[in-house]
């Protein structure tokens, strides 16, 4: 005998899906503005929830046609939708004929749109509001975004409208203008486990603390990724679900052995770490999940060698932040750093090889090989000894250099200066004899004495002019310039 359709088995992410405000988990600001909306009647004629996947946006959308149409409240919309009124059973179930609950990505052409808006101007059949819940609204064509603009801008009074995206920065901003936008933040992980553990209770499945963390950790943030691996990982049965069995089914890695893995990469042994590597893969690990986890155990030294308080938190097992902090104390951060752009680099080059598991084992060895090369700091320091050494070296050769130089400098400066004397000295004796000669007022010995005066350049020369007073030499220097024309020494540049 056929079992009857309301007997078939419904998964956990819809039996726990909230239908309340209170249901609700990790959105506590938002739902404290819609409740104030909602109690003050200030209810926006747009909003725009965005947001990752399973945080609860078509969910949110939901609950606030369910307010704005509940019957509960008979004047006004209810705050708190009551879920047991025909109008919320309704909305609850996509039946409400007053609520349009959409797909962009089916009905993204402008046509289409131009259908759903011909029906805006009438008033709801049986609630108070005409809703267009519009799910993924970025999908909508250009035509179909600027068909959308003036009714939004302007709708009736009776025409509310909420959009849900993951995808907020395809969305014209005109559109965004007109609404009023919420953010729905993923899921704290303590308050996923509280969550999870709460269903568990409720459907009786025995699933240990680390196996929920694990699940947790997978999920990401995501609400119905982590029921729905819940709801997994309970058909497995037995008498308690532990974590070996979660990484079984989803391809995580132990942290504890990836952190064995990065201890084997830092040491630079390269066959251990590719003994643990193929050990994990053969246990059903994901290469690109090792990899992954690998990223992520960098990054969380990298937070503890930072602030080293954060091993201390309650989040993390003992045993995990005590070897988080002792490898944050012995690396330092430029191996990190280098160690987490190699990884970045990885994970961009395992989606195109061949073989995954290639990818991560030649990932390894490189990391392991580069463990070898000695830090920046320490290359920099060294090539800055050896430069210092050579230009310690050239200096000296230079200055050898430049005192030789100076010295011939010198010398041919002395010689230079000697020839030009003994040329001026020349030229003065003949100019001074030439007109000595022609004036009869000066003898032979007053030349030959004037001579010795401008030329002193022999031994008996010098002797004579020793011998000579200081009268004399004046005397005699002042009778040459009274006798010769100014042209003369004039000449001679004197």
């Amino acid at each position: 005998m056929a079992k009857k359709s309301g007997d078939a088995y419904q998964i956990l992410a819809r039996k726990y899906r909230p239908s309340k405000f209170d249901e609700l988990i990790g959105q506590e600001a938002m739902i404290r503005i819609l409740r104030n909306a909602f109690s003050d009647n200030r209810i926006s004629q747009a909003y725009m929830l965005t947001g990752v996947r399973g945080v609860g946006k078509t969910t949110t959308a939901r609950i606030i046609a369910k307010g704005l149409n509940c019957t509960a409240s008979e004047n006004d919309q209810a705050v708190e939708p009551c879920g047991k009124c025909e109008s919320c059973i309704s909305v609850g179930e996509g039946q409400h004929i007053d609520v349009l609950e959409l797909d962009a990505a089916s009905r993204s052409q402008v046509n289409e749109m131009r259908e759903i808006l011909e029906n805006v101007s009438f008033e709801p059949n049986v609630g108070r509001y005409k809703v267009y819940l519009i799910d993924e609204i970025h999908m909508l064509s250009t035509h179909a975004f600027n068909a959308l603009l003036k009714t939004l801008e302007e709708p009736p009074d009776h025409v509310k409208f909420i959009f849900a995206t993951t995808e907020i920065r395809k969305v014209p901003v005109t559109v965004l203008s007109r609404c009023q936008r919420f953010d729905l933040k993923r899921v704290e992980p303590p308050l996923m486990q509280q969550h999870l553990h709460s269903i568990a209770n409720k459907e009786k499945i025995p699933i240990t603390p680390e196996a929920v963390s694990l699940i947790t950790r997978a999920a990401e943030g995501s609400v119905r990724d982590a029921v729905s691996l819940l709801d997994q990982v309970a058909g497995q049965g037995g008498s308690e679900i532990g974590p070996e069995a979660v990484r079984e089914m989803i391809g995580l890695a132990d942290r504890g052995r990836t952190l064995d893995l990065l201890e084997l990469i830092m040491k630079g042994e390269a066959k251990s770490a590719l003994e643990e590597l193929n050990s994990q893969y053969n246990d059903g690990a994901d290469p690109f999940a090792i990899l992954r986890d690998l990223a992520e155990t960098i990054h969380f030294i990298s937070i503890i060698k930072v602030s080293p308080k954060i091993a201390n938190d309650v989040e993390l097992p003992p045993d995990e932040s005590k070897r988080g902090l002792e490898m944050a104390q012995k690396l330092p951060m430029g191996v990190l750093s280098r160690t987490w752009q190699m990884l970045l680099k990885a994970t961009e080059e395992v989606p195109n090889s061949p073989s995954p598991i290639m990818a991560v084992e030649m990932a390894v060895v490189r990391l392991c090989y580069v463990q070898e090369i000695p830090p920046a700091s320490e290359l920099l320091q060294k090539l800055t000894g050896q430069q210092s050494t050579v230009k310690v070296a050239n200096t000296n050769e230079l200055g050898v250099n430049v005192q030789q130089h100076a010295k011939s400098s010198r010398q041919i400066h002395k010689t230079e200066q000697k020839s030009d004397e003994n040329k001026l000295l020349r030229n003065t004796e003949s100019i001074i004899s030439e007109e000595l000669s022609n004036n009869s007022k000066f003898s032979n010995q007053s030349v030959s004495t004037v001579k010795d005066a401008i030329n002193p350049s022999s031994n008996q020369q010098s002797e004579n002019m020793h011998k000579r007073t200081v009268a004399e030499q004046h005397e005699l220097t002042q009778s040459v310039f009274r006798t010769f024309p100014g042209s003369v020494f004039r000449e001679l540049n004197v």
